[in-house]
């Protein structure tokens, strides 16, 4: 199954493509640029996260909102990252030993379907 990502890189960048082998327990995957359809092996150490997203182009005006209860994806959380962005979703999941951890949205209708937070990349992960 290929899925549609959107990687954003400590350094800033973000690249949009596709894989179908990424796996939160690996060190790498396999990356197929949107653009150049150049596949690229990514080591999870040098981004901030993976964005699974349900399209390219997204809504670039619309907020999330996070006001939204969603019952059935697990616990509330905020996931601050050392860059200043903060991201609030859902999890099943987290222990701080592990490379990351998968969001859900707390907005269904964000464009990302679901989001790897990579754990070095954070300041701080908080249940709300």
């Amino acid at each position: 199954m290929t899925n549609r990502i959107v990687l954003h890189f400590l350094d800033g960048r973000s690249v949009k493509g596709s894989t179908s082998d990424f796996s939160p327990d690996k060190l790498w995957f396999h990356f197929a640029e949107k653009e150049t359809q150049a596949t690229l092996k990514v080591e999870i150490a040098k981004l901030k996260g993976v964005f699974f997203v349900k399209d390219y182009e997204g809504s670039p005006g619309y907020r999330e909102r996070y006001d939204i209860g969603i019952k059935g994806l697990g616990k509330k959380v905020e996931v601050r990252f050392k860059d200043g962005e903060t991201i609030i979703g859902y999890t099943s999941g987290f222990s701080p030993g592990k490379p990351g951890l998968f969001l859900f949205p707390a907005d269904p209708h964000s464009n990302a379907e679901r989001i790897f937070a990579i754990t070095a990349a954070t300041e701080e992960i908080t249940f709300v």
